[in-house]
């Protein structure tokens, strides 16, 4: 049937040029974002599983800035803990000078005063803090209390957690005392003899107490590497759905720019058609 009033070539080539041009835009706008998916209907499943895996991405994220602040918690510790061995180590110095029977009573008076001093010092270094958080227990024990008195969550969901401690000083500082009249006193001969085992078992104390601190940082930094490798592996599982594969999209977009051309130039064709009937009619 020849007809005048419609022209279904040129209809039909006008859809399937509609269709080319909408694949076209998508592809350039997937090769211009690089995204494989830039609204909803691209791939409804593809973006909703994105969503909750970007959602996962940023809860690492903060995790692992979480656990770094609790290392550096331990750290500032360690650091207060490292001054406080210099300054038993001092005090242990002292007592084996006080020891000498050539020291007179005013000489062992002046030892006692630089002790008294370090005593002071210590009982400021049992009040540090770190952004406001003590870092060291109030108790008052003979031995170190090393039960984990803050919770570091590890893992973005919150099903894992780390224990840290709050060091107890005050453990040292029982021995080696925390102000005058308290711990040790070397202002006698036979007080810098027993101050020598008692400073030895403050020394004792505050390893123990820089051994549990060092653990903790070391099993704090495993926490961090796992969390980093899981942000790596669910950035690697968001990235196969959303990301566009860049040489699969140009072959397309090279492909949907030839359908483009060839469908104009049919359309152009299937419109020129319907003047050949003028000549039945001549």
């Amino acid at each position: 049937m020849i007809s005048i009033n419609t022209n279904s070539a040129a209809s039909a080539a006008a859809y399937n040029l509609g269709n080319i041009n909408t694949s076209l835009q998508k592809s350039l706008q997937r090769l211009s974002s690089g995204s494989r998916i830039n609204s909803s209907n691209d791939d409804a499943g593809g973006l909703a599983v994105s969503m909750k895996l970007s959602a996962s991405i940023r809860r690492t994220e903060a995790t692992q800035s979480n656990v770094n602040n609790s290392m550096a918690f331990l750290e500032t510790q360690d650091g207060v803990l490292k001054s406080a061995d210099k300054l038993v180590a001092r005090m242990s110095e002292l007592a084996q000078l006080a020891n000498d029977v050539t020291k007179s009573t005013s000489d062992l008076a002046l030892y006692q005063t630089e002790v008294n001093t370090l005593k002071s010092q210590l009982s400021s270094m049992m009040s540090e803090t770190f952004n406001g958080v003590s870092l060291f227990s109030g108790a008052v024990t003979a031995t170190p209390a090393t039960a984990t008195t803050l919770s570091v969550v590890a893992s973005q969901d919150g099903s894992q957690t780390i224990g840290i401690t709050q060091a107890n000083l005050a453990s040292v500082g029982v021995y080696v005392g925390t102000a005058s009249g308290s711990g040790i006193d070397i202002s006698s001969a036979t007080g810098a003899k027993n101050a020598i085992s008692t400073v030895n078992a403050g020394i004792q104390n505050l390893a123990q107490l820089r051994a549990y601190n060092g653990s903790e940082q070391s099993r704090l930094n495993f926490a961090s590497d796992t969390l980093s490798l899981n942000k790596t592996n669910l950035e690697a599982a968001k990235s196969r759905i959303i990301d566009v594969d860049v040489a699969e999209e140009s072959s397309k977009l090279a492909r949907f720019n030839i359908l483009q051309q060839a469908g104009t130039a049919m359309l152009a064709q299937a419109n020129q058609s319907s003047q050949s009937l003028l000549r039945l009619l001549m």
